[in-house]
């Protein structure tokens, strides 16, 4: 049965694009974090305390209540305060995706199929996960991108470099066991 394999690989994914923002955002200058390219554009904490607020949102309490919490102002989420330093932004991240682990470890084949809501609108815990999976890529997608046009000629890679792909196929798990890669996508 193909939901079998599913939560622990969906699990994998969600790690998977964690790894990846926090090899982003580690390489980032500390005066960079909240640099933003051009108006209109979010910087990298700004995009962080979204996904924070996000997380919280949708994973709190995930199977017994709304995915949209009263309590949550989305707009806030796209403005820095002065209270959002890098550490208190850097401990929400972290608290949120511990919540979003918390309350996906747990989960049964069985629970794939219960119903959630987000915004008042019934869907399956399948769908909500597939839902928030595709939202954290795409702004991880973002934290990396921006993170990479911010270091420069000074960006480490956090996939298979240009011109090492050659390499890579000859000899894919010696340069998987590097830890420079593990927060490679495949």
């Amino acid at each position: 049965m193909p939901t079998e394999a599913y939560l622990p690989l969906v699990i994998r994914d969600f790690k998977q694009l964690k790894r990846l923002a926090d090899g982003a955002i580690a390489q980032l200058p500390a005066d960079q974090f909240c640099a933003i390219p051009a108006e209109g554009d979010n910087s990298v904490a700004v995009i962080m305390k979204h996904i924070s607020g996000n997380m919280r949102s949708r994973w709190s309490d995930f199977l017994s209540s709304d995915g949209e919490k009263s309590d949550r102002n989305r707009d806030s989420e796209f403005i820095l305060l002065p209270e959002d330093t890098r550490e208190k932004l850097f401990a929400q991240w972290e608290e949120s995706w511990a919540i979003l682990f918390r309350e996906l470890t747990p989960l049964t084949t069985v629970d794939l199929t219960r119903t959630v809501k987000i915004r008042g609108e019934p869907i399956t815990v399948l769908q909500a996960i597939n839902r928030q999976l595709t939202h954290y890529a795409y702004h991880v997608g973002q934290i990396v991108y921006l993170a990479k046009h911010l270091v420069g000629n000074h960006w480490q890679s956090l996939s298979i470099p240009v011109g090492k792909s050659e390499q890579f196929n000859r000899a894919p798990t010696k340069y998987l066991a590097q830890p420079e890669r593990s927060s490679e996508i495949r």
